[in-house]
């Protein structure tokens, strides 16, 4: 079957996306990298970092270390480290697309990407809330967020929300919809027959029995008694202020914080530099890092580059578990 072929797609040109594929391209990985994206970035990347980079033709037969596939997506203007231009928004998107729909078509057997600034995307005139919900769109899929690192597994009930809005997004059909795909990921993705699953209440104290909210009580306790009920192992709700706590951690497959800021924070702090970003439900896989465009780092060369390596490194395993009968 050969080596899974993944697509890599640096990001923000002005961050330190590019000077992270160069870094990247200096490795010999156990999968096939093609880079979607502007060339003379990722060669001025390297030429900042002194590294070797050769570009070759996207369906060159081999790549050697400091050799890199492109499928050319150029940028309108050049990109100055460190000052994102929305006049580069349209490629940022484009390259995405492309990539995603080389794994669409099967061309590519998993995606990776790089940061994206998303106030330049939205003042280049794209309506854009992450490429989470960007990729979610072009596949027609209904997907969920996680985030992972060694230590801990976080999915997210609600992704880039206000927080006023969070409570409206939690309905029992919500979360229904995303624990489903969530338990069937630890499955078929990663191999877990049956996964044990934290559920965290969206409250201080998971509610304190309905004084300090209802949503444990109305919405989230009776749907874990319905799923548990067809045989999902679901823990909760638990109050998020404990949840993290090591003895309990120890044994779960994975833990749903209700909305962004409730699960990250912990997962990050755990071990921010191995960390990636998953997206569960696409019909390919796809992980991220899990950083931003970093744009004080860009130009400097002391990015660190092992968010990203992770990545690889995971998406290539699930690409390779997908592939296997």
């Amino acid at each position: 079957m050969g080596r899974p072929r993944l697509a890599l797609v640096p990001g923000e040109p002005a961050g330190v996306g590019p000077e992270l594929c160069v870094r990247a391209a200096q490795r010999a990985w156990e999968a096939e990298l093609v880079a979607f994206g502007d060339g003379a970035a990722l060669a001025s990347a390297a030429a900042r970092l002194a590294l070797p980079l050769e570009i070759l033709a996207a369906d060159a037969p081999a790549a050697s270390p400091g050799q890199l596939r492109l499928v050319e997506v150029g940028n309108a203007v050049v990109g100055v480290p460190g000052t994102p231009d929305p006049r580069n928004a349209a490629a940022v998107i484009d390259a995405i697309a492309r990539a995603a729909g080389a794994c669409l078509d099967g061309r590519c057997d998993g995606l990776v990407t790089g940061p994206v600034h998303k106030a330049t995307i939205n003042l280049g005139g794209i309506p854009y809330s992450g490429t989470t919900e960007l990729l979610a769109g072009l596949a027609g899929r209904d997907v969920v967020m996680m985030l992972a690192n060694d230590i801990v597994r976080v999915a997210l009930a609600t992704t880039h929300l206000p927080l006023r809005e969070v409570a409206d997004a939690i309905t029992a059909e919500a979360l229904e919809r995303v624990l489903r795909i969530l338990h069937a990921a630890m499955r078929s993705d990663f191999g877990i027959a049956h996964p044990r699953i934290a559920v965290l209440g969206l409250n201080p104290h998971a509610g304190e029995d309905g004084h300090l909210g209802r949503e444990e009580i109305e919405v989230i306790e009776p749907l874990l008694r319905r799923l548990r009920g067809e045989g999902m192992r679901l823990e909760g709700p638990m109050p998020a202020d404990t949840a993290f706590l090591p003895g309990r951690l120890r044994g779960l497959d994975a833990v749903l914080a209700m909305y962004h800021d409730q699960g990250l924070p912990v997962l990050k702090y755990s071990g921010f530099e191995r960390a990636v970003n998953v997206t569960l439900g696409l019909p390919y896989p796809r992980v991220a890092v899990d950083h931003g465009t970093a744009l004080d780092l860009a130009g400097s060369g002391r990015a660190d580059p092992s968010s990203l390596f992770a990545a690889i490194e995971t998406c290539t395993r699930l690409a390779v578990r997908r592939r296997t009968p």
